[in-house]
């Protein structure tokens, strides 16, 4: 049989939206050779003419721009004020000045930005944190996104919606609002690279929080968070996520952590097992050890073991390309999902012509380093309707959810937009090859 006759493809689809905007930190770029000018920055420079405005003209700018920002922004004075206080001192002579000019430097190192103008894709799901006044057998979900934006760099975004008990998936409409959150260093981290704390409390729901680039290393990216709830021995929930950095010319590991979406910390993962893409978190302790899956060598799915959430040493290859439609690479598309028979693991297959499906696997319950099953055929695979987009023949999920016995699987068409798939465990599971190798 094959798995893709039981499938259920869900009326729903998120497309990127070029309307949504956030204010976020702007630097204008240093002075290059042979202009650079020992006594003053660029920065400096810009802040300067600022200050040499009259106060009528200081007033007018501030006027006009402030306008325009509250079309899509609330607080804006607060904004731009917070603005200028990162900037005054560390990138600007510190100074005293008036309310007016100090809200108008901080329009000048501020912009917007369209975070989801060009593509919608790339979706990880769990439970909403809030579970509260939902129906029995409906659960209210949390999804993210990577959405891309002007000069081809990702961020995540969030959204929110219900899945009902008689299958049927909605999803809220996003506001059309977003926060740039409060940025800090993370107390205690490491002195060299202690990773940043985001506070989105301005927030008034998930989809109003944008996880743009923050540091050098993210400058150019933060790519396909895959979301999980982990569950400490102690029944504690902690919200965890393993996404891509890419500073524009090297990638690596790293890890969002939150309980609440409120406070979210931003921390690198270390060791030589993180030097590729794709890893993602069980969703509890194995044996009392951490365990992650990744692909470290771009070909195969490999498990990975830690004593330390933050780093991580060499794996073990557990899934290798067997059949067609995964010659050329198999990789795990999301955290994997317990259920009662093991370990059930979304996976991806590239094959002919860089065609990208998706498949499924599963892993020993107590010892997932041992492969059970796994489809011989594409769950689902790119169809003419499927083509076009950014990244043609791409299909491509950052993470799953299983409620009730039924799967339901958000995925990415072409590097463009998102819709859902819905199937019962059990007939993916009579689907799979039963296999020791």
């Amino acid at each position: 049989m094959s798995a893709h006759d039981d499938l259920t493809h869900l009326p729903v689809t998120l497309r990127p939206d070029p309307s949504r905007v956030v204010i976020r930190p702007f630097i204008p770029a240093d002075d290059q050779e042979p202009f650079i000018s020992p006594n003053q920055s660029r920065a400096q420079r810009i802040t300067d003419r600022v200050l040499g405005l009259d106060k009528a003209d200081v007033h007018c700018g501030l006027t006009h721009f402030t306008e325009s920002l509250e079309k899509h922004h609330r607080d804006v004075p607060q904004v731009l004020l917070r603005r200028f206080h990162e900037v005054n001192g560390p990138v600007i002579d510190p100074g005293a000045i008036d309310a007016e000019q100090s809200l108008l430097v901080g329009a000048y190192f501020s912009e917007e930005y369209s975070f989801e103008a060009a593509a919608l894709f790339n979706p990880s799901i769990v439970p909403h944190p809030d579970q509260t006044g939902v129906a029995p057998g409906d659960v209210r979900l949390l999804l993210s996104l990577r959405g891309i934006g002007e000069g081809n760099i990702s961020s995540v975004t969030f959204r929110t919606g219900l899945w009902s008990s008689k299958g049927a998936v909605t999803i809220d409409q996003p506001s059309d609002q977003a926060i740039c959150p409060r940025i800090k260093a993370i107390p205690g981290g490491a002195a060299d690279d202690p990773g940043v704390r985001l506070f989105c409390e301005e927030a008034r729901d998930p989809s109003e929080i944008v996880l743009f680039p923050v540091t050098p290393a993210q400058r150019h990216g933060i790519e396909d968070l895959r979301l999980v709830r982990f569950v400490d021995d102690d029944g504690n929930a902690t919200y965890l996520g393993t996404y891509t950095a890419f500073s524009g010319g090297a990638i690596r590991q790293e890890i969002l952590r939150t309980t609440d979406f409120v406070t979210i910390d931003l921390t690198a993962l270390r060791g030589p097992g993180t030097d590729n893409k794709g890893m993602a978190l069980f969703p509890r302790l194995i044996n009392g050890r951490y365990a992650m899956l990744g692909r470290q060598d771009h070909e195969n799915i490999w498990l990975q073991m830690s004593d330390d959430l933050y780093s991580w040493e060499a794996g073990v290859r557990i899934v290798t390309p067997r059949y067609p439609w995964e010659f050329v690479q198999i990789g795990n598309c999301g955290s994997p999902i317990e259920i009662d028979e093991g370990w059930l693991v979304i996976t991806h297959g590239v094959g002919a012509v860089r065609n990208y499906c998706l498949g499924a696997c599963l892993l020993d319950k107590n010892d997932p380093s041992k492969l059970l099953a796994r489809l011989a055929e594409p769950l689902i695979r790119p169809d003419t309707d499927d083509h076009d987009g950014y990244v043609p023949n791409v299909l491509y999920s950052c993470g799953a959810m299983v409620h009730q016995r039924t799967l339901l699987l958000p995925y990415a068409i072409a590097d463009s937009f998102t819709t859902f798939a819905s199937m019962p465990v059990n007939r993916l599971l009579e689907a799979m090859v039963r296999t020791q190798a």
